[in-house]
Formats: structure tokens, C-alpha cells, sequence
């Protein structure tokens, strides 16, 4: 009996690839599997404290008991343990004359706070680290297409080095964010909210021996007001407590003050530049469909938005509705989206509606409206994946100019209301004391402000040049390989 010869199997596409790579597939869906349930306390708070912030301004009796059924959900997760909890990698401890106490494995606060650090920036990279290696398993494996033009866009901002430190730069911020409670060397209702509910222990050098006292009155006695009282960057204060970027002129800690502040920041611009996009897109591809009396029209009004004094729009509209229901979400932050997205919609509804225009001459969309499509149905399917490229290149940088708009408004007062923490803020608080050895309170605050707007303009430039190789800005190499998405 003779034995019939089984060919190789070819390379395998689609489902077939599916089959015969499923075990990597698992790998990588258990690695995930582990890097969210290790840290999805924490995300389960962050999500409904974000939630019950915004019910809890609506004036009504239901909108009351969410929030609180909420505020019950994030006390109950808060107490669950994670891998980068506070619990875990403890800093707050004090001397006892011979050796630290409460602190991670007895180490001093500033080493036991950098490592907590260390932990929460290693673990946001193995996460970024899973999503790519995610892409490429999905591109490589389980993709039916061999290319797209979707290749081309990563492989040029892969070789893009300025939207690369874009890259980085965003993502460090909003791991700060995302990870504010855990970052900071103290939590927010020690520094600032509620200081002289809780006690704390230090070692009295002069009578030698362990003592008790407020966490308020500790603040009180830490303050940082020029030449004369000051905890800089890199110190500890009198009561033992490291503060890596010093105090503040109240006492409280500036790097906790910072973290919780750029959650702020990344709260209300996402929100604003989301509005934004949205009414943009939305109008663009009217405008671009319809052309003639519509797109006319959307000029005329577009002009007439642009030609409103934003700054004064601002001010008299936070100052209108702060003691509304609506001023009180977010401490008047939901209220700057809202303004910053109806009266910044217009400079990315003209950065869009070019290439709706362009996209709406094209061949397929007069093959669709002979098809009897409707035109919702075109615009979002045929062309807003068209300018989708464009959003996220707008998005981006007007994202950043929101965090330098939210910073310059809480200098001057306005928008976000005390106590809640705001850079531009910190930045008011510190001015009277450049010249001092305070100078950390408003110089520290404005550094970061800077490197962050300068990161999402680069990210912007990146995504930018690697969408359109054949934009001004896109030199070198990028330009020079062509194409496009």
C-alpha cells in the first residue's frame, strides 16, 4: 500500500492564520489579562470618581443618589489592593532616631517614593509595550491584507525623531494623570483638602523622641515664602516628609499639587478638543457635501464666531454660570470645554473642510449617491474616514493649546475654582517669589507647561508628516520616500 505525500501547506492568510498562530494570540491576551487586573482597582476609581464628579453637580435628587451609590463603588475599590497601591510601596514614615519607620522596607522616603515612581512608569511602558506588540501580531498574523496604506503612516512616523519626542512626551502626561494618586508623595486630602483631619509621627531632634502632630499644622510650619522659610526641590522638611519639587507658600506639597493638576489639565482639553472635533467634522462634511448656500453659509458663520473676543467670552461666561449647577462640574472645568469648544470649533472646521471639499468631488462619491445612498450614509462612511488623518493631527495640537489656555485662565483667577489644583495656578501662587529662594513654585510649574505644549505640537507635526510626506514640514527622509495613506 503505497503512502500518498502531503504537500507543505502554503502561507496562510486570514482565518487560516488565526488557526495556526492562535497560541500566540492567547500569550498576548493573557499578558494583558494580567497587566489590567493587577491595576483595575485603580482604573475602576479613576472611572467612576471621574463619573461622580459630573452627577453630582446636577440638581436633582436622583443625580444625588448616583452620585453617592458612585462615591460608595470608588471608596470600595479604593481599598482593594494593586500592584502600584500606596499601601504596597509606602513613603510616608518617620525617623526614630536610628532607622525609618512605615516606609518600604525600611528605605528613606525619597528612595521609597522613586521607586513607586519607577514602578508606575514601568508598568504604563509594558502596557504601551503590549498594545505595539499587540499591532504587530494583528499586522503580521491575522490581517488579511499583506499592506495598507496604514503601513506607509506608521512606518514614516516610526522614522519621525520630532514626533517621536512628541510621543513621549504625551505619554509621560498622561501616565501623571492617569496615575496622579499613586504618583504623588502625599494624597490630595493630606495637602490640601482636608490637612488637619490627619496626624502624622516625626522625630524632634531637639528633645529626641518621637512626636504627633497635624498634618495641617506640619503644612503651616513648611511653607516655602522666600528667603526666609523654604523647603526646595530635593528636601525634606522639619517633620521628615520628602518633597521633590518643594512646598508651596501654603505648606503643601507642589509635585502632589502638580500630578493632581494635570489630570485637570488633561480632563478639560480631551473634553474641549472632543466638542471641538465633533462639531467640526460634523459641519465640514455638510458643508462639503452640500456645497453652495450651506458652505456659504458656514463661512459667514465661522467669521462671525472668530471675530468674538474669546478672552472676554471667557470671562464673562465663568463668571455668569460659576454659581450654577452647570459651573460647579469639575469646579467650573466643564464649563471652559464648553466654551473653548464654541468658539474654537472654527479654526479645525477650516483645517477639515479642505479635504472634505476634495474628498466630495471624487468618483466614489457620485457612485454612492447613484446608488441611492443617503447622504448620512456618505458622509460617514465614504468620507469622514477621509479626514479622520486630519483630526488627529489637529486634535493634537489644539489640544495642547487648551492646556496653555486652562494654565493662563488659573493664573488670572479664572476658570477652575479653588482649592482644585491647576498649574496655571501654582505658577499665580509662586510669582512674588521668582527672585527668592521660593523660585521652584512658579518656575517648575511653567517648565512642565512648556514641555507639554511643545510634546503635543510635535506629536501633531509627526502624525502630520507621516499622514502627508509631501507637507512643508516633512524633510529628509520622511519626504523623501513618497506616498501616502
Amino acid at each position: 500500500m503505497s503512502e500518498t505525500a502531503t504537500p507543505e501547506a502554503p502561507d496562510a492568510t486570514g482565518s487560516e492564520r488565526s488557526a495556526l498562530t492562535d497560541s500566540r494570540f492567547l500569550a498576548w491576551a493573557l499578558a494583558g489579562l494580567v497587566l489590567f487586573a493587577v491595576e483595575a482597582p485603580a482604573l475602576v476609581t479613576f472611572v467612576v470618581g471621574f463619573l461622580a464628579d459630573a452627577i453630582a453637580a446636577f440638581p436633582t435628587s436622583y443625580a444625588a443618589t448616583a452620585a453617592d451609590f458612585l462615591v460608595g463603588i470608588e471608596r470600595a475599590a479604593i481599598d482593594l489592593p494593586t500592584l502600584l497601591s500606596r499601601d504596597l510601596v509606602p513613603n510616608q514614615g518617620y525617623w526614630n532616631g536610628e532607622q525609618w519607620v512605615g516606609t518600604f522596607l525600611g528605605l528613606s522616603p525619597a528612595v521609597s517614593w522613586a521607586i513607586r515612581v519607577a514602578l508606575v512608569y514601568a508598568y504604563a511602558f509594558a502596557f504601551l509595550g503590549w498594545f505595539a506588540a499587540g499591532y504587530e501580531l494583528y499586522r503580521r498574523r491575522y490581517r488579511t491584507a499583506d499592506w495598507t496604506p496604514r503601513d506607509d503612516v506608521v512606518d514614516r512616523f516610526r522614522g519621525h525623531s520630532w514626533g517621536k519626542f512628541g510621543l513621549v512626551v504625551v505619554f509621560l502626561f498622561v501616565t501623571m494623570a492617569v496615575f496622579a494618586p499613586t504618583l504623588g508623595p502625599t494624597t490630595v486630602d493630606q495637602n490640601m483638602r482636608d490637612s488637619y483631619s490627619y496626624e502624622m509621627q516625626y522625630w524632634n531632634a531637639d528633645a529626641q523622641e518621637v512626636q504627633t502632630t497635624l498634618v495641617g499644622e506640619a503644612n503651616r510650619n513648611s511653607q516655602s515664602a522666600g528667603d526666609s522659610a523654604n523647603v526646595g526641590p530635593l528636601s525634606y522638611d522639619d517633620y521628615g516628609r520628602y518633597h521633590p519639587f518643594g512646598t508651596m507658600p501654603t505648606g503643601s506639597d507642589l509635585f502632589t499639587f502638580i500630578v493632581v493638576g494635570s489630570r485637570i489639565s488633561l480632563i478639560i482639553g480631551v473634553l474641549s478638543v472632543a466638542l471641538s472635533a465633533l462639531l467640526a467634522t460634523s459641519l465640514a462634511l455638510v458643508s462639503a457635501y452640500y456645497k453652495g448656500r450651506v458652505d456659504l453659509s458656514l463661512v459667514l458663520l465661522s467669521d462671525a464666531v472668530m471675530a468674538m473676543p474669546q478672552l472676554l467670552l471667557l470671562i464673562m461666561l465663568s463668571t455668569v454660570l460659576a454659581e450654577t449647577w452647570i459651573g460647579g462640574i469639575y469646579s467650573g472645568g466643564f464649563v471652559l470645554a464648553l466654551i473653548f469648544a464654541g468658539t474654537g470649533w472654527t479654526y479645525m472646521w477650516r483645517s477639515v473642510r479642505g479635504p472634505a471639499l476634495q474628498v466630495s468631488e471624487r468618483s466614489w462619491i457620485d457612485a454612492a449617491r447613484s446608488f441611492g445612498q443617503t447622504p448620512t450614509t456618505i458622509m460617514r462612511q465614504h468620507m469622514l474616514p477621509y479626514v479622520t488623518g486630519y483630526l488627529l493631527i489637529y486634535g493634537s495640537m489644539t489640544l495642547g493649546g487648551a492646556i496653555i489656555s486652562i494654565a493662563g485662565l488659573s493664573y488670572l483667577g479664572l476658570g477652575v475654582a479653588p482649592p482644585t489644583p491647576e498649574w496655571g495656578r501654582a505658577i499665580n501662587l509662586g510669582q512674588d517669589y521668582v527672585a527668592t529662594g521660593s523660585w521652584h513654585i512658579s518656575l517648575i510649574p511653567g517648565v512642565l507647561i512648556t514641555i507639554v505644549v511643545t510634546g503635543f505640537n510635535a506629536l501633531g507635526d509627526g502624525i502630520r508628516d507621516a499622514i502627508d510626506p509631501q507637507s512643508d514640514s516633512a524633510t529628509g527622509e520622511a519626504a523623501g520616500r513618497g506616498g501616502g495613506a
